[in-house]
């Protein structure tokens, strides 16, 4: 191994490790205070603290895995002073017996080492931190040394996909991509981020959902398929959105959204079990009046009704109910679309939810809703049998005209899954992209998929769930900048 550095020497190109720290931990926790192993180990990773004390030298090293001292002593590391002016931050290379000290600290005894990168800033020290948030978010790559529960976070975030995607595929799905750069913005109502292809001469879109490029491929003869990948929104910053985030989307030929509510409920008690050992996750704050499509608001000073629970029981099965039936728990009104937009103006009106002279009656019975209850549902709860006006890719309810059978799951007043029976008649989905889009017919209205719908959907349900809200749900995170290693934030103030 090359020994400690000069001022002229170079860092090595690669290095020779063979034990993390948790692995240590691990296989020599019995030893006794003051015992040797006998066995050399060869590890790497940065300082994070040190404390000199004349002829010995402690020194904490993090890796992936954890922590682990390293012990140096003037008469056996090689160029000891050298080590004693280590800054925190700095990577190391060790190797050494393994041995616990007199006062029972496992440690990796410095009988060779290497500088492997010098840090050419201050490194924030352990005990202090990193705090500043904003600073946080910014440069996740300090975040992640100083502050270990962030690490835990996103380790945890990767199961969690790795385990969605393991249950799909268990259940038959088969993981397809479908394109990202698209024609026409598609499968959802939000504002896409424009580009134009030069070679085509042509306006194209980040995409905003994958939606009905997957129900292509249910009429191409794809019976399961599911994609997971990052959608684009060119909307607002709030505790719950981000400009680009990533979604999972599911589709089942031959199922109803019934069929997708039983679906839901087994693939995230089966990520809680994968993360907490049950069915008990952590409960958040929830937030009344909060913002909705990624309006952006002052979040930290907004209204905020707070769920006096520790942790949350999803046992199965969940509850389903209406719009309708909750809003009248919850604000003791009652609501129907058969009412009509003069009436539904009225009642929102005097439950303080502003509206707007254009809305029709679809539209005031969901903005009634989202205003005065989702954000006061614990749940987890389906709720269900949405109007058709502000549901154009949902099919028409069997039991009741002017709805769609449609659900959003709601989990600690926050939407983690939408849903529907997915609408397979031509016709009536052409009639919808023109009523809901009259000023946009031309980037909204997909002919393409019409024709695809003209060669026949089967009876298909639908499932789109964001993964970083579930991310949070699973982690107890509070804001959607918890969960993204790299969230959208404004320019840095200089």
């Amino acid at each position: 191994m090359t020994q400690a550095n000069s001022k002229n020497q170079s860092v090595p190109y690669s290095f020779d490790k063979d034990s993390e720290a948790a692995g240590l931990h691990d296989e020599f926790s019995s030893l006794s205070e003051g015992e040797g192993s006998g066995v050399n180990a060869s590890v790497a990773g940065r300082v994070l603290l040190r404390r000199n004390q004349g002829n010995i030298t402690f020194a904490q090293m993090a890796d992936a895995s954890g922590t682990i001292q390293l012990f140096a002593q003037s008469k056996n590391t090689p160029e000891y002073e050298q080590f004693t002016n280590l800054s925190l931050g700095d990577w190391v290379g060790v190797k050494g017996e393994v041995i616990k000290t007199k006062r029972g600290e496992l440690s990796v005894r410095v009988d060779e080492w290497v500088l492997l990168a010098k840090t050419q800033k201050p490194f924030p020290e352990k005990w202090h931190g990193l705090s500043d948030q904003d600073l946080r978010y910014r440069q996740r790559w300090l975040d992640l040394w100083v502050n270990r529960d962030v690490a835990a976070t996103f380790k945890d975030r990767s199961r969690i996909i790795s385990s969605l995607r393991s249950y799909l595929e268990g259940q038959g799905f088969l993981e397809v991509e479908t394109p990202i750069l698209q024609p026409l913005p598609g499968g959802a109502d939000a504002r896409p981020f424009e580009t134009h292809h030069n070679s085509l001469d042509m306006d194209m879109y980040l995409r905003v959902a994958p939606e009905l490029y997957l129900k292509r491929l249910v009429v191409g003869g794809f019976e399961k398929v599911f994609e997971i990948g990052r959608v684009f929104r060119n909307e607002g910053l709030s505790p719950r959105h981000n400009p680009e985030f990533t979604m999972m989307e599911a589709y089942v030929a031959y199922a109803d959204y019934h069929d997708i509510m039983e679906l839901t409920e087994n693939l995230i008690c089966s990520l809680a079990k994968e993360i907490h050992g049950g069915l008990r996750i952590p409960a958040r704050e929830s937030k009344s009046g909060d913002e909705k499509n990624g309006e952006e608001k002052n979040n930290e000073n907004s209204e905020q009704k707070e769920i006096n629970l520790k942790t949350l029981d999803i046992k199965t099965p969940w509850r389903r109910a209406t719009i309708y039936e909750l809003v009248l728990e919850h604000c003791g009104k009652e609501i129907d679309i058969d009412m009509g937009a003069k009436q539904l103006a009225k009642i929102a009106k005097d439950l303080g939810v502003e509206t707007e002279s254009k809305w029709g009656a679809g539209k005031l019975v969901l903005e009634i809703y989202e205003k005065t209850t989702e954000p006061n549902l614990v749940g987890p709860v389906f709720v269900c049998d949405y109007p058709a006006e502000v549901s154009p890719l949902a099919r028409q309810h069997r039991d009741k005209p002017g709805l769609v059978e449609r659900f959003e799951l709601i989990i600690n007043g926050n939407e983690i899954a939408n849903a529907f029976s997915e609408l397979n008649d031509s016709a009536i989905q052409a009639e919808r992209f023109s009523a809901t889009h009259q000023d946009e017919d031309e980037i909204r209205f997909d002919k393409d998929y019409i024709s695809a719908l003209e060669y026949g959907l089967p009876p298909t349900g639908g499932l789109g769930i964001g993964i970083d809200r579930l991310v949070m749900l699973l982690t107890g995170a509070k804001s959607i900048r918890d969960v993204l290693l790299f969230p959208t934030l404004k320019p840095a103030q200089e």
